[in-house]
């Protein structure tokens, strides 16, 4: 088996702005397996709240050259990194590789039941609760919305919003941008406005007190929950749980991470950290396993990998081999 890197960078639409950020672009990982002229393809683009970059994941995934040409496979890939963007793109590919080598689909090999899934759509912080409400008026091909908030007026941003778009269902995302005092004064009038779920209010770290906190909106743990290790600890805070691919460091685990939520009784939702349809597919594969998708990663850029996903009024269709798996 013989392992190809590079990175790419993807333009996104307009500045996307969330709690503490601006992305002006997407930057990834791209790892190519190919064996007995099939390739495996996988996409990350790391978790960079935590540090990584595209060129130590690009070191990170190099590191394992030798290994993956003495056939390491993706149960023994989870020993051998970290979970991270990097073990993503190198566990998504062998996914891949698998699938196309084997002549089954992905849904086949991980025990999935393939459907058409329905993506929120996010809208990003602007400076004003118009404008924002005016990008959510816009998407009128999107039934569901994603809001970005930080602790800039977030009850005003979500009045505006809701004024605009009546017939949405919405959940917030603060991105860790709160604290608990602006999360007890403010979800009751969430709950009001018919926010479903307020994603990772509180910073990763610093949000033990939720433990004794009921409130009256579902609450998700994003940045609080990467993997299984700390599932037990966020299953005691948290409701629901966002599985990322980038942060449980490929399909592997995050398969892992979602049956067992699922086991303790929590709700899921699978998220990105945007990127292209390769970035997003095996994200879509999970998707067929959770509550709710946030997987509109290619809507936010300029262009997308072709072929790509195929995203009609904000559902996503079951995707062919030639886009993944």
């Amino acid at each position: 088996m013989k392992l190809s890197l590079h990175t790419e960078r993807w333009a996104a639409k307009q500045p996307f702005r969330i709690a503490g950020h601006v992305y002006d672009a997407f930057d990834s990982l791209v790892a190519e397996l190919s064996k007995d002229g099939a390739i495996g393809r996988g996409e990350a683009l790391g978790v960079d709240y935590l540090g990584e970059s595209v060129d130590g994941l690009l070191v990170q995934a190099g590191s394992l050259a030798d290994q993956l040409c003495d056939g390491l496979n993706r149960v023994s890939l989870q020993g051998m990194l970290p979970a991270g963007g990097a073990r993503n793109a190198l566990d998504c590919a062998l996914w891949d590789l698998e699938a196309k080598r084997s002549g089954r689909r992905i849904w086949e090999l991980a025990g999935l039941e393939p459907r058409p899934l329905e993506t929120f759509y996010t809208i990003g912080i602007e400076a004003t609760p118009e404008e924002m409400a005016s990008k959510a008026a816009a998407a009128t091909n999107h039934r569901l919305l994603k809001i970005k908030l930080d602790s800039s007026g977030p009850l005003e941003r979500m009045q505006a919003i809701r004024d605009a778009r009546p017939d949405a269902r919405m959940i917030v995302d603060a991105n860790q941008g709160w604290t608990l005092k602006t999360l007890r004064e403010i979800a009751p009038a969430m709950s009001q406005l018919g926010v479903e779920m307020i994603e990772q209010p509180l910073p990763r770290g610093q949000d033990a007190e939720l433990e004794d906190f009921r409130s009256p909106v579902l609450l998700c743990a994003d940045e609080s929950c990467l993997h299984l290790g700390e599932l037990e600890q966020a299953s005691s805070r948290y409701q629901v749980i966002n599985v990322k691919l980038d942060k449980t460091g490929g399909l592997t685990h995050a398969l892992e991470l979602a049956r067992a939520a699922r086991a303790r009784g929590l709700g899921l939702m699978v998220g990105s950290m945007a990127g292209s349809s390769l970035a997003m597919a095996p994200a879509v594969a999970l998707g067929w396993l959770c509550d709710m998708a946030d997987v509109d990663g290619p809507l936010l850029q300029r262009w997308d990998r072709q072929p790509g996903l195929v995203y009609e009024k904000g559902v996503v269709a079951v995707f062919g081999p030639d886009v993944w798996g």
